[in-house]
């Protein structure tokens, strides 16, 4: 059975654009790794206008930061998978968990595979849908 993703855009806040969220079977990963606060990427960074998204899955393993918590990556670290796509598999694995978190979290599942033709759906949805560029 594979993990199923899905990519939410948060609305800019007081102190933060457009953010992006991943959830993952019904989850939000973000918030469960670095807390109530912490963000995810900013929507310009992540869904860049005229390129791809650098969420994309290739035959290429690269780092991917999720989120980092409220006192910023720099500080605490940030929450980072690997990505890479084995044919009709998208796989998230080698994960990095920023480590000040102050209460004890459940930690990503060491390994997410996610059927490619629905996590190329989802990321595809999010460039696509960019009514938060009206905020930006």
């Amino acid at each position: 059975m594979f993990d199923r993703l899905e990519i939410k855009v948060l609305p800019p806040g007081p102190r933060y654009p457009a953010q992006l969220r991943f959830w993952v079977n019904g989850e939000d990963v973000v918030e469960e790794a670095v807390g109530e606060g912490g963000r995810g990427p900013y929507a310009a960074d992540a869904l860049p206008a005229g390129r791809p998204s650098p969420l994309r899955a290739t035959g290429e393993a690269r780092r991917l930061e999720l989120g980092e918590p409220d006192c910023t990556g720099g500080c605490c670290g940030y929450l980072a998978v690997v990505v890479q796509r084995f044919g009709e598999i998208v796989l998230w694995s080698d994960w990095e968990v920023p480590w000040a978190a102050h209460t004890p979290k459940p930690h990503p599942s060491p390994e997410l595979h996610f059927d490619a033709s629905q996590y190329d759906a989802a990321v595809a949805h999010a460039e696509a849908d960019r009514w938060w560029q009206v905020y930006s």
